[in-house]
């Protein structure tokens, strides 16, 4: 049995690619799929704890709502455009970011991406785990393993595969949560008072609107490392627009309802846990109904961390074929993603129990790290190359797109180093952060500073040469010219 939806018949339901190139003759599957995929991928428990912030902070619950709406928005954008790269050139995200840094070059954002990668397996792990534990027994070192297995597994599988359960998860979380969403709205009626959550103004404050946007932004900025991952089978031709906006609707709108319903939680219930939170929300309808949506919540949180162990097995294998070339075989991809699952495990295993004070610390660094790398990457499709690579090269260590590309690196570390001031975590606070009241302005700064140098440090590149190789690697793919 396999998963596609290609009239083409595969020996193996395993998917065959890795890090290489995905021949037009294998492109199948449909825009709209793309939706329910990024909703189900955004609709798990992380991203409702992002949610906590604002409220926890004081904000109360309508202005923690805008800031979600406004930040989730922001973010989005950057990820939806990345969905446009993968049919367009057939690779996984990351290794495309070889044409602005370089093959070695990139192992600057691929670092970065691998720590994103591990850190919401870990954090899937830990609360697919407490689920469990509600119902089961076992413990930490009987079910992360098995958590871990069963998503690499998954993984195994391949596209297809993720593709299918995302989809089909959807229609469930949308029924379940949305029963969960109005009786909460119902029980939960009216701002709280400090009676209510002693810690709680339940006002305005500017500090914690802006890291709550912040945190909203930064959450869905983190998928722009794996969309074209789950785009680059789809025919080359499909239309942008509607790729783009299938992608961005269901990653905001999952985004906006969690996270809101997160805001909602945190406001009225102190120092929440986001399991027994839906649990005892959840069983204000009836007893066993917090239990039914709790399950339903770890279904999709093994889905995503398939999802996050197929990504960092990808970013990983990338990193090691631009110093020692690999063959792209389903060997290679099993023994990275047994690679990552023992590294997410020990992790797990070692992560402090105040872990969502860890994971919001986590998303911020995220943003940190990631921020520069979106600029650069999407300034170079839009806006310097246009879509247009020779993608043989890229998949050439030693190709015309080079080692280390100084363009993007140095883009890339000024963007950052220039962030670091605006820089707002509970362990460092750069001074501008720190003169603001704490207020994280870093990814607008990192942003402009990166995307504006790359454009600025392009204006020479030799377009013609490109071109040239460009024709080159289209007969070398297809076998002829597209």
């Amino acid at each position: 049995m396999t998963f596609s939806d290609t009239a083409t018949q595969r020996d193996s339901a395993i998917e065959q690619h890795s890090i290489d190139y995905v021949p037009s003759s294998e492109r199948h599957g449909k825009v709209w799929h793309q939706g329910p995929f990024w909703f189900t991928g955004n609709f798990v428990l992380p991203t409702m704890v992002a949610g906590f912030v604002g409220a926890s902070m004081g904000l109360s619950v309508w202005y923690s709502v805008l800031a979600i709406v406004l930040g989730v928005g922001a973010g989005t954008f950057f990820m939806a455009f990345h969905a446009n790269q993968g049919p367009r050139m057939g690779l996984p995200q990351m290794i495309q970011s070889r044409a602005q840094f370089g093959s070695r070059g990139s192992t600057v954002p691929f670092a970065a991406t691998v720590f994103v990668y591990v850190g919401f397996l870990v954090f899937d792990t830990v609360l697919a785990e407490q689920g469990l534990g509600l119902l089961l027994p076992g413990g930490e070192y009987f079910w992360y393993p098995v958590l871990i297995a069963v998503s690499i597994v998954i993984a195994v599988v391949g596209h297809d595969l993720l593709h299918f359960v995302q989809r089909w998860l959807t229609y469930l979380l949308v029924v379940v949560f949305a029963v969960l969403t109005v009786v909460a709205i119902v029980h939960f009626g009216g701002e709280p008072t400090p009676a209510d959550v002693p810690a709680a103004t339940a006002g305005w404050d500017l500090t914690a609107f802006l890291v709550q946007f912040s945190l909203a932004a930064g959450y869905n900025i983190s998928y722009s490392v794996y969309v074209s991952d789950y785009t680059r089978y789809l025919p080359a031709k499909v239309p942008a627009k509607k790729l783009i906006t299938a992608v961005y609707a269901g990653a905001a709108f999952s985004a906006v309802w969690l996270m809101s319903l997160g805001a909602i939680l945190a406001s009225y219930l102190p120092d929440p846990d986001p399991i027994i939170a839906l649990r005892e929300v959840g069983d204000l309808l009836f007893p066993g109904f917090g239990l039914i949506v709790v399950l339903a919540s770890v279904l999709a949180l093994i889905s995503i961390m398939g999802v996050n162990a197929y990504g960092a097995m990808l970013t990983g294998a990338s990193a090691l074929d631009g110093f020692r070339k690999v063959r792209p075989t389903v060997r290679l991809r099993i023994v990275g993603l047994v690679v990552v699952g023992i590294v997410s495990l020990v992790v797990a295993l070692l992560i402090p129990d105040d872990y969502i004070g860890s994971f919001n610390n986590f998303v911020l660094m995220m943003l940190y790290f990631l921020v520069p790398w979106t600029a650069v990457n999407l300034v170079d499709f839009y806006f310097v190359r246009r879509g247009k690579y020779a993608i043989a090269e890229i998949l050439k260590p030693d190709g015309i797109y080079g080692r280390w590309a100084w363009r993007g690196v140095a883009a890339y570390i000024i963007g950052f180093i220039a962030m670091v001031p605006f820089f707002s975590t509970s362990f460092y606070v750069g001074p501008v952060a720190d003169a603001l009241g704490g207020a994280d302005f870093s990814f607008v700064v990192g942003l402009t500073v990166s995307g504006v140098l790359y454009l600025l440090f392009s204006r020479n590149l030799d377009h013609e040469a490109e071109a040239a190789a460009r024709a080159a690697s289209e007969i070398e793919l297809e076998g002829a010219a597209r």
